[in-house]
């Protein structure tokens, strides 16, 4: 029997159980379901036996599995049986872009950042010979964190059968709709996606400042670039996402790091990075950044333009069901102090670890990793954190083990004093601070290690005190008990965003 005609319930690969079917068309089908092994949400499409575009999706999410940029859907599984293909995709979390603007168009330099991130990880795909040429409002997401999450990468334009002569111009302007449309809360092309039509004058849209009030005229003007329209005062239009990104990032000051208590930054003695540097005044054609999340395009040449949108148009209804696939609720973002003891001593210092893994090990199967691609995210300031992979039904890891972590390498021997983790802002997490002297990825090593400090229902930033400190490299933030993504949720995941550990060498 043919998986694009299954029954929620039915197992692919022994592993992935249908849930809900989220979205169909001509051929193929999109589901939730559960991978029952590491007991988390995936997006699964199914195929109709005989799909003729069958060969071009799996070519495509072959392509896509092989990027390791997180602001990208990952491409777990893959399987390319004529009769019985199914790909199995990473559960977005997060706002789209279409539910940021349902109440109308963000703050300029959120949008503006959006936009600039998409443009950056869409770089990168180009730079590996993938494009998207499908963007749309539901192609981006704001995730839980606060970072920027591109769906459908190549893999909706292979589905509805779209391709463009130069598919880095096309998503260009792809990009360029996004940021009309987050500047603006329209949408600048016949398509409208679920938004408003923007306003025309012969034939294209008007500037984002024409439509709304507020919008920076540097903005204004990356906008006509990106979607090449009249009026650029001989300023050529962007050719590539890179330029695009290129040209938003220098429009906008640096990203601001989610907020940390005083003793915190005190503690980390590098104040500059958690905090926002005194800046002069800037002229009002500058754009203040506010916090939030963005969009982007449109098109380099008007016969380019029209014939890209035609086909868009004709692919919409299809593309447009993969990307109102998933709408889950998005997790908390960092908290308030919540210390669980006094300050650290005078005598100490902080210490910097050299590195960050996921550390599963419970779990065989999951090869000892738990989102260690993110990992590092906690010790550059990077906003988007790490975050434990999500357990369904159970704050018990789905029942399936008794734990799992972040290992910090401290680069050698020392006493830790303190430890203290920003995490996120739902409460529920009980945490062992562990010690050991080696990082392998083992029950047995686990189990060789020494448990220092203890906090039960922890969130926001606590500090764990060590009465007791033992000499080993290798710091372990151990959860044994996991918060829910959303307050009165059954989906499971921990967050941490920022760690600063205290000692001596």
């Amino acid at each position: 029997m043919s998986t694009f005609t299954s029954d929620p319930g039915t197992r692919l690969g022994g592993r992935y159980r249908l849930e809900d079917r989220l979205a169909a068309a001509a051929g193929w089908s999109a589901w939730k379901a559960i991978d029952e092994i590491l007991a988390r949400p995936v997006s699964v499409i199914t195929f109709a036996a005989g799909f003729p575009r069958l060969e071009q999706v799996i070519t495509a999410a072959r392509a896509a599995s092989r990027l390791t940029d997180t602001r990208l859907t990952q491409v777990f599984d893959v399987e390319d049986d004529w009769d019985h293909g199914y790909i199995v995709l990473e559960w977005p979390v997060g706002d789209t872009l279409g539910d940021l603007l349902a109440s109308g168009s963000m703050e300029p330099a959120t949008a503006a950042r959006i936009v600039a991130e998409a443009a950056s990880a869409l770089s990168g795909a180009h730079a590996a010979g993938l494009a998207h040429l499908c963007l749309r409002p539901e192609s981006v997401r704001w995730t839980s964190g606060g970072g920027v999450k591109v769906t459908g990468l190549g893999i909706d334009a292979a589905l509805t059968g779209l391709s463009a002569e130069d598919p880095e111009l096309a998503d260009t302007r792809g990009l360029g709709q996004l940021l009309y449309a987050a500047l603006t809360g329209l949408w600048p092309g016949p398509d409208g996606s679920g938004l408003p039509p923007a306003p025309e004058s012969e034939g294209w849209p008007r500037r984002p400042r024409q439509v709304r009030a507020g919008v920076p005229t540097v903005l204004d003007d990356v906008t006509g670039r990106a979607l090449a329209l009249p009026g650029r005062d001989h300023q050529p239009s962007f050719e590539s996402p890179a330029e695009l990104a290129a040209a938003l990032t220098a429009a906008i000051p640096p990203l601001q790091v989610p907020p940390a208590t005083a003793a915190f930054r005190d503690s980390r003695r590098e104040p500059d990075r958690f905090t926002q540097p005194q800046r002069p005044q800037q002229p009002a054609d500058r754009v203040s950044y506010q916090g939030g999340p963005p969009s982007r395009g449109w098109r380099a040449g008007r016969a380019v333009t029209i014939s890209v949108l035609a086909l868009v148009a004709v692919a919409g209804a299809s593309a447009g069901a993969v990307h109102l696939l998933h709408k889950s609720p998005s997790a908390g973002s960092p908290g308030k102090s919540n210390s669980a003891s006094t300050s650290p001593s005078a005598h100490t210092a902080a210490i910097r670890p050299l590195s960050a893994h996921g550390f599963d090990a419970l779990n065989p199967a999951d090869t000892g990793d738990e989102n260690t691609s993110q990992a590092a995210n906690v010790l550059d300031g990077n906003p988007s954190g790490w975050a434990t992979q999500q357990y369904y039904r159970s704050p018990f890891f789905g029942n399936l083990k008794a734990g799992t972590g972040l290992i910090l390498d401290l680069g050698k021997s020392a006493r830790v004093s303190s430890v203290t983790v920003t995490f996120g802002s739902v409460p529920g997490a009980d945490v062992q601070i562990k010690m050991g002297s080696s990082d392998a990825r083992t029950k047995d090593n686990l189990e060789a290690m020494s448990t220092v400090a203890t906090g039960d229902d922890v969130s926001g930033s606590y500090t764990f005190t060590v009465a007791h400190p033992v000499s080993d490299r290798y710091l372990v933030i151990w959860f044994t008990k996991l918060p829910p993504i959303s307050q009165g949720g059954n989906r499971y995941m921990a967050q941490i965003y920022g760690v600063v550990v205290r000692g001596t060498s």
